[in-house]
């Protein structure tokens, strides 16, 4: 479990690094540091202190930042602009701060206030193998990304089944100078820091996917680019934050899946990891 927190651990200070390991580390899902106070991990939906650390300086904030980006955020300001980093292992740093925005869109986060590390885990095992476009609903931390993961995985080596990933947010393969550090299958061609808008036409053109799986649609462009996969004849495997099936019919980008037949499966997974069938038909 160390090994598979390493990353963590060395984007953080001494003094911090130290007090998580003197936690269960199997347990820690989150660790989150916020200016003035003390830095906390949540373990098992509670968030505990870090023994030993104190509270947490603009310095230390900026130290973890600089770390993640090896001493060159401007390096990784395209993901910075969008909220997070994303550090080797598929760990993702969340960043809040003062945004700088021009023409109505972020171009940066200066003075950042707090940061909160996500940490990955792959679970083998824990998927399916989807005989259709297959929708994997549930709310933040239920492990929809692992979920995901797992289904392209045995997708790839079980059917051999051609997908290509288009991983915005480089969580779900977590490429490394390209190589994916999860396991994906020998199959899966992965588009890495991408957004889904402009990566499912690519894959379209040029890899010639049988399934196109995308993590968080969250935006109308991604059910526009959705679509087109569809209407070329691509089966679709991607995620979406819900708390309820009914939540698919109050949100209007959500409401637009269901319209247009986008999946003909659906599963909810829910806070403790267990997961049921939803009745897309029903639902309409």
């Amino acid at each position: 479990m160390v090994f598979i927190l390493e990353p963590i651990m060395s984007v953080l200070p001494g003094a911090f690094s130290a007090g998580l390991r003197a936690l269960p580390l199997d347990t820690v899902e989150e660790v989150r540091l916020r200016l003035g106070q003390r830095p906390t991990a949540l373990c098992g939906r509670k968030e505990t202190a870090l023994p030993g650390a104190g509270s947490v300086t603009a310095d230390d904030l900026r130290y973890v930042l600089s770390a993640a980006t090896g001493g060159s955020r401007y390096s990784a300001e395209n993901t910075i602009r969008e909220g997070f980093v994303t550090l080797p292992g598929g760990h993702r740093i969340g960043v809040c701060g003062t945004t700088v925005t021009e023409d109505g869109a972020v171009r940066t986060i200066r003075d950042v206030s707090s940061l909160c590390i996500r940490t990955a885990r792959e679970k083998l095992g824990v998927g399916i193998c989807p005989t259709a476009s297959l929708l994997i609903a549930g709310p933040p931390g239920c492990g929809k990304t692992t979920f995901l993961r797992d289904c392209i995985r045995i997708l790839s080596e079980q059917r051999r089944s051609r997908v290509t990933l288009i991983d915005e947010r480089g969580e779900v393969a977590a490429c490394l100078h390209g190589a994916p550090q999860f396991h994906m299958g020998p199959t899966t061609d992965v588009v890495s820091l991408c957004p889904k808008a402009v990566g499912i036409p690519m894959a379209l053109r040029v890899m010639n996917p049988q399934w196109i799986a995308v993590d968080e649609i969250t935006r109308e462009e991604d059910v526009d680019a959705l679509c087109r996969g569809a209407y070329c004849g691509a089966m679709l495997l991607a995620t979406c934050h819900v708390w309820q099936g009914e939540d698919l019919l109050r949100r209007p980008v959500y409401r637009r899946l269901l319209d247009t037949n986008l999946f003909r499966e659906a599963i909810l997974l829910s806070s403790d990891h267990t997961w049921r069938k939803l009745d897309l038909e029903g639902l309409k």
